[in-house]
């Protein structure tokens, strides 16, 4: 069996749709480690797309799920509860910053935990509109497409969207966009299309994701609070990508001292068991009428306990400390390669183990350098690394390693993407 013609009987039964960044074949993977059906080892800095926060496999979690299957896979949560979902609740309110009595949902997927956020608050404000930002991803569902704030390859050929979606810039030091211009764009958004006692919602995610690892900064957030309370407005925190450890704190939200009114969790909850959460204010949370929420699969058991596994593995081993820690190493060692390519890198920027580096052409942030991202996407597989792109215009390499990954591994993967990078912009001059 080879990658190549795994990849050709995938091409015959996927549509074009569901790509793969690699033709690269899993076999088994350990921790920050992959190894193909060809037996070739790769370094993953990608986790899954910040899936995987206690790496690959981890024992105990493997342990609880399995210990799970004995007991039961499946009894629908809506009909006949568990104990492990009801503790899994408990520990994911007491988690959630702030002090506010808290209620959890569970469902399946990100795009449905954002869903839920906005069903919630519609039902609790009565209103209609919700407001998102450049740049943000917040699903591929239709609702959660229109929230999403890039055009390709998220919504291209997909419309029309749900209505009642506005969007307003997001704050980008570097990209000319102030966290002033985006308050003044949000208060012309009150005057030219929305009312602000119609506004049930403002959605942001504290860094990010697809939009290129921007962090909101704290003054930003503390506005938006002020704003939200000011006119009845529900915060939703998109801590999808965010959460569970990666930016140094068990949530991003916690850097700015605000407590969001709902929060969607999903990723790194349960180390990869499919499963989702909005984490709330009791009294938001209570809004939706009884079986306005839910789902068949919501709240698998097996995958509850495998996200009761994650945060025991979370504090057990330090991983909040351990993400500041990654991140301080991968700042360091890029941030060196960037003092030698002022022309190509734009700026290194994380928050944890949340890290990114952006390329542009002769230093200026208005011309984005996609091109060099693409071909380092390209031959990332043979220099034995996974890594993942993102960026408003495609031009940033985003690393994601497991929070149980060593220095170790970490340098040596971080050798061999300074090598790659190094070649084609050598390869280019």
């Amino acid at each position: 069996m080879t990658n190549q013609s795994l990849q050709s009987r995938k091409e015959q039964v996927f549509p074009r749709g569901q790509g793969n960044i690699y033709p690269v074949y899993v076999e088994h993977a350990k921790n920050a480690e992959i190894w193909d059906v060809e037996g070739k080892r790769y370094i993953d800095f990608g986790t899954g797309i910040a899936v995987c926060n206690t790496g690959h496999s981890h024992p105990k979690v493997v342990a609880a799920a399995k210990a799970q299957m004995d007991k039961f896979s499946h009894t629908c949560v809506m009909v006949n509860p568990y104990e492990v979902a009801v503790t899994l609740a408990e520990k994911l309110t007491a988690a959630a910053p702030g002090n506010s009595p808290k209620k959890a949902i569970f469902v399946t997927t990100g795009a449905e935990a954002v869903e839920n956020c906005v069903k919630i608050a519609r039902a609790h404000t009565g209103r209609r509109g919700v407001v998102a930002f450049n740049g943000g991803f917040h699903g591929r569902t239709n609702l959660t497409m229109a929230l999403t704030g890039k055009v390709a390859p998220y919504k291209n050929l997909f419309g029309p969207f749900s209505s009642d979606i506005f969007h307003i810039p997001f704050p980008m030091a570097h990209h000319d966009v102030t966290v002033k211009d985006s308050l003044k764009a949000l208060q012309n958004l009150f005057k030219v299309d929305l009312c602000p006692t119609d506004v049930a919602a403002i959605i942001i995610e504290p860094v990010q994701g697809e939009g290129g690892f921007y962090a909101a900064p704290p003054e930003f957030l503390q506005a938006l609070r002020e704003i939200c309370d000011q006119h009845g407005i529900v915060l939703i925190a998109d801590e999808i990508q965010s959460g569970f450890g990666r930016t140094g704190k068990m949530f991003a939200f916690e850097h700015s001292g605000v407590e969001a009114d709902l929060m969607t969790m999903a990723k790194g909850i349960a180390g990869g068991f499919p499963i989702s959460a909005v984490v709330g204010k009791s009294e938001i949370m209570d809004a939706p009428l009884p079986g306005g929420l839910g789902g068949t699969y919501g709240g698998s058991p097996v995958a509850c306990a495998a996200a009761l596994a994650v945060l025991e593995v979370i504090e057990e081993e330090n991983l909040i400390q351990r993400s500041v820690e990654i991140g301080e190493l991968f700042n360091k060692r890029l941030s060196q390669l960037q003092q030698q390519y002022p022309d190509t890198i734009l700026e290194v920027r994380n928050q944890g183990a949340m890290i990114a580096i952006e390329f542009v052409n002769n230093g200026d942030p208005e011309q984005p350098n996609t091109k060099l991202t693409q071909d380092i996407i390209a031959n990332a597989a043979q220099h034995g690394l996974v890594l993942l792109a993102c960026g408003f215009y495609g031009n940033v390499i985003r690393f994601l390693p497991a929070l149980t990954i060593s220095d170790d591994i970490a340098n040596e993967g971080l050798d061999s993407f300074i090598t790659l990078f190094e070649g084609l912009v050598g390869s280019s001059k």
